[in-house]
């Protein structure tokens, strides 16, 4: 592909990385795939492909105490780096490159994902345009942000010189980073440095450090890996750092990158290339991250879908069988319809109900309806609100078991109980249902055979019979509860078919509970929704792993 298509094609996995980025990660492991794609795409690929001929940033890195700082100054002819006993030495990012080739290198976004105060400039004479040699923090420091600092420069570069000695090189942690440096095909060239000066001991680690060299073939590599051994020795007090001599083939190579424009492109043109083929792995591993957060989603979504539903269920029944008002409650509503006086004219029948529905309640005391109103929200919020904070409470417990969501859990002791919101909420949706209830009765009135009954018991007093229509019934009572509730219960139920007929009287009751049912459904779903909320929406993630793996497609050249 030209260089125009190349550029299109790594803004957008660029976008398509920053959106990862911008996602929280399931493991350390995920977010530091995440934020390598998003520093090597920024850093190298994009500002590299972008122009093949910019300077040639040479990386050298290595273990605590290998020498890499003396080496820089070895190349600079001066001390620019420093040198001590302390470890780790190098704490900040050293950039040795001419004026111009510094300006260049910051521009270009390079090394923008390096913090200013941690990249110190080291001048070069300006005959050193075209190559500048940045020396990195320790790999193995015991400084965690050294580590990060040298894991981004790895990502910028077009040359790596990993440096190690006769008894680090087999250790652990550089050898990781080195893994590193392989995956993403960058040119590599390993000193080694303090060889012992006895040949046969020499030979030795030599051998071994090949060998070890060989186990990291690279798959991504169009080159072989340099060796160039340091014997033991020979410091330079002037430039605190290596003699020459002992350095010569580095010091030649960097020397011919310099002077020739040719090869400095070819370097660059490899380093690209590697970099190209690597993308497809790196870019796959973090759509399998995706893809695996996908499905841990998934099972939160179910997690707190299940629980809240079955609160839900567990409140309904809880609103069909049992007695929702006090009995002291009851016992007065009883008391205004004349609860005793209906009763003995319920065996004489409907048509004689109606006939004395207008003085049934003639010198009745006034209706309790805002008693009644006021006890069943109170009774309605509480239970509800007890359904509301078990469903919040086993989510969070649930999710707390899995390492993946126990975090998310931590860091809203909210989600432990029902949100704030809810108790003014199912207050206010419950004022509006009962006001939805009075409207219900006062349509039906309109029919011409309700109108009297209606006057007579009053809008309001209607409107309470049918909301304990909703509720009062005998189902799961016993003792003076049945009594209590069976009369309220038959009382209404004859009251509102006087009135309204048994036809209309049904619709009036389904209709109001329908309603509740769905105030308290959404309710419960917007409780639902505060865990949600914390994972990405659903196929959102899968959709991104197939975004990721689609923009990789063909791209190594």
């Amino acid at each position: 592909m030209d260089s125009t298509e190349l550029i299109g094609r790594c803004d957008r996995l660029a976008a398509l990385a920053d959106r990862r980025l911008a996602l929280p990660a399931a493991s350390p492991a995920a977010a530091a795939r995440a934020r390598q794609l998003h520093d090597h795409l920024d850093g190298f690929v994009r500002p590299r492909a972008a122009d093949i001929d910019a300077p040639l940033l040479v990386l050298l890195l290595g273990p605590t105490g290998a020498g890499k700082s003396s080496l820089l100054n070895t190349i600079a002819g001066a001390e620019v780096s420093k040198v001590g006993v302390l470890r780790p030495t190098t704490r900040d990012a050293v950039l040795y490159a001419s004026e111009r080739d510094s300006n260049r290198i910051l521009a270009s976004g390079r090394l923008v994902a390096v913090a200013k105060e941690r990249l110190r400039l080291a001048a070069s004479p300006a005959a050193a345009d075209g190559i500048a040699v940045i020396d990195a923090p320790d790999i193995d420091s015991v400084e965690r942000d050294n580590r990060e600092l040298a894991d981004v420069l790895v990502e910028t570069s077009d040359l790596c010189v990993f440096v190690t000695t006769a008894t680090r090189y087999a250790d652990l942690v550089p050898w990781e980073v080195l893994r590193r440096v392989h995956e993403r095909g960058l040119p590599l060239v390993v000193v080694l440095n303090r060889v012992p000066a006895d040949e046969q001991d020499g030979a030795a680690v030599v051998a071994d450090a090949k060998r070890l060299l060989a186990q990291t073939d690279n798959p991504n590599a169009q080159a072989p890996v340099d060796l160039i051994v340091i014997d033991e020795g020979d410091i330079d007090p002037r430039v605190n750092g290596l003699a020459r001599e002992k350095a010569r083939p580095l010091l030649e190579r960097i020397s011919l990158l310099a002077a020739e424009a040719d090869e400095r492109r070819a370097v660059a043109t490899l380093a690209l290339s590697g970099a190209l083929r690597g993308l497809a792995p790196l870019t796959h591993a973090i759509a399998d991250d995706l893809e695996h957060e996908a499905i841990d989603a998934d099972a939160l979504r179910r997690i707190a879908a299940s629980t809240y539903a079955e609160e839900l269920a567990s409140l309904s029944r809880a609103l069909q069988s049992g007695l929702i008002l006090r009995e002291e409650v009851l016992r007065r509503w009883n008391d205004f319809v004349g609860a005793d006086q209906v009763a003995r004219f319920i065996s004489s029948g409907i048509g004689r109900l109606r006939a004395m529905i207008l003085t049934a309640f003639r010198g009745t005391t006034a209706a309790p309806v805002t008693i009644v109103e006021a006890e069943m929200t109170s009774t309605l919020e509480a239970i509800a609100l007890r359904h509301a904070t078990d469903a919040a409470r086993r989510t969070a417990v649930a999710w707390s078991e899995r390492s993946h969501a126990a975090e998310l859990v931590a860091r809203n002791p909210a989600l432990w109980s029902a949100s704030e919101g809810f108790r003014p909420a199912i207050r206010e949706g419950l004022g509006v249902w009962m006001g939805g209830i009075v409207d219900d009765v006062r349509s039906h009135a309109g029919r011409k055979r309700a109108v009297a009954q209606i006057a007579a018991v009053g809008v309001n007093a209607v409107s309470v019979a049918v909301m304990l229509g909703v509720f009062v019934h005998t189902a799961g009572l016993t003792g003076t509860e049945l009594g209590i509730a069976a009369g309220t219960a038959v009382v209404n139920q004859k009251l509102l078919e006087a009135i309204f007929g048994e036809r209309a009287m049904g619709e009036l009751i389904a209709k109001a509970r329908a309603r509740l049912e769905a105030l308290l459904t959404s309710l419960f779903e917007n409780e639902r929704e505060r865990f949600e909320a914390l994972v990405p929406a659903p196929g959102s993630l899968r959709d991104l792993a197939a975004a990721l793996r689609a923009a990789v497609e063909d791209m190594a050249p």
